[in-house]
């Protein structure tokens, strides 16, 4: 068992990056740094300029806004500025109704909005909103690094939070810094009811799952899935019922669904991707409950792990991430040890490397059925005995150092792929 401080310290870790969300993150964090700009000036801007890093550009362009029927940044940022409330975080957008809709078209329809590229930046995520009302006030709020981390506020000049003092926020609580075999650890042996509280997870995800096969979202790739004629193809398997639900849940999440989920490290697909493909093969072997945290820990865990080295925003698509972490929660659940769950991660890698990230949308849900097949038959060839061995691509005997060359390559050697993308999404008539 790890010392109790080092277990604490992860806890708390995985207490800020597994949170409840409503709505794709890149959106939301618009919205809340508009939302928070508009506290700080104290009422409904006449004007707000917005500008953003490419990363929230690309993301923000094609997904549904919870409520709203809508797609974009113009009606997150309407809704962020005239009912957004800063202190419901990722779920800033929560109070949204018919009547707040209504008002935020007619906001758009005066054309008080202005959204900007921000050039000129290393950072991927990073939002920058100004306003001002009629009598020339003005404040300005900035979120960077993470999408609730605020970075910068203002009212008419005044700086009421600068980077100093956030850096030094920053510094004062540092992250913990993991391996795989840390991972494995605190999953595996943490007191049970130190963990209890990732079953919060499970609840929220499992609902919009199950909310969502009842409905047409986005493409409705879960209720494709799940539909009597598709089970001539796929067969009533755990498997299908897997990717039935995993992909539910996204189709809904991507549609603007007003249900929250819970994020992984600043994603709800990640919390999706990274949840449900565990919870659903736990109840299909009848887990107990004690097997089923674990699993969900050690899963959550491995996506905040990657997550470390890859960085909040990349070209590569977060699903990569987010099912490696649910494979390795599969193979503990079907008794792999941490070697069948190291190979585990090195399957996925192999197979998944390279899946782009081109923004936030239906068919994202398209992907992550992808990620979870990967996972699934993954773990599987694990618990055969089956590992991609260190003389095949980027793999490494190491795990850790096969999934560094996997951030590396997602975060560095993407870099060119990633303005390549933004420059096809923002030139299509």
């Amino acid at each position: 068992m790890l010392p109790e401080k080092k277990r604490q310290s992860i806890i708390a870790l995985m207490n800020r990056e597994v949170v409840p969300a409503m709505g794709c993150t890149e959106p939301v964090a618009v919205a809340l740094c508009a939302a928070k700009c508009a506290e700080v000036l104290g009422s409904v801007p006449e004007k707000v300029n917005i500008h953003l890093s490419a990363n929230i550009l690309k993301n923000a362009m094609g997904v549904g806004i919870p409520g709203t029927g809508m797609i974009g940044l113009p009606i997150a940022i309407a809704l962020g500025v005239t009912i957004g409330r800063s202190e419901y975080n990722l779920e800033v957008l929560r109070d949204v109704t018919p009547e707040a809709v209504e008002a935020g078209k007619k906001y758009i329809d005066e054309r008080r909005i202005s959204i900007n590229l921000k050039k000129d930046i290393t950072e991927k995520l990073d939002v920058e909103v100004e306003a001002t009302d009629k009598d020339g006030n003005s404040a300005t709020a900035v979120i960077s690094g993470g999408h609730t981390n605020f970075v910068h506020i203002s009212r008419n000049g005044e700086e009421l939070l600068g980077k100093a003092s956030t850096a030094a926020a920053t510094e004062e609580s540092q992250d913990e810094e993991l391996d795989m075999r840390t991972v494995y650890e605190f999953a595996t042996t943490t007191p049970i009811d130190e963990l209890r509280f990732i079953l919060e997870a499970k609840k929220l995800n499992k609902s919009i799952a199950e909310q969502s096969l009842t409905r047409n979202y986005g493409h409705s790739v879960g209720r494709t899935l799940h539909c009597e004629r598709q089970r001539t193809i796929m067969g009533d398997s755990p498997f299908s019922r897997i990717l039935s639900y995993t992909t539910a849940a996204c189709d809904a999440r991507m549609a603007g669904a007003p249900i929250p989920v819970m994020s992984n490290s600043g994603s709800g697909n990640q919390g999706i991707a990274a949840t449900m493909p565990v919870v659903v093969y736990a109840e299909e072997i009848s887990a107990t409950e004690e097997q089923t945290i674990r699993a969900l820990a050690l899963s959550h865990l491995t996506v905040i792990y990657i997550k470390q080295s890859l960085g909040r925003l990349s070209a590569l698509c977060g699903c990569v991430v987010a099912t490696t972490g649910s494979a390795c929660g599969i193979c503990y659940l079907m008794g792999g040890d941490f070697d069948q769950i190291a190979a585990t991660a090195k399957n996925m890698v192999a197979n998944l490397t390279g899946m782009i990230c081109d923004g936030a949308k239906p068919s994202c849900a398209m992907k992550l059925s992808s990620g979870v097949s990967t996972a699934i038959i993954s773990a599987m060839m694990a618990m055969e005995g089956q590992s991609v061995t260190s003389v095949e691509g980027i793999i490494d005997d190491d795990v850790d150092r096969t999934i560094h060359n996997l951030t590396h390559i997602g975060r560095d050697g993407m870099n060119e792929t990633d303005r390549l993308i933004l420059e096809i999404m923002t030139s299509k008539h």
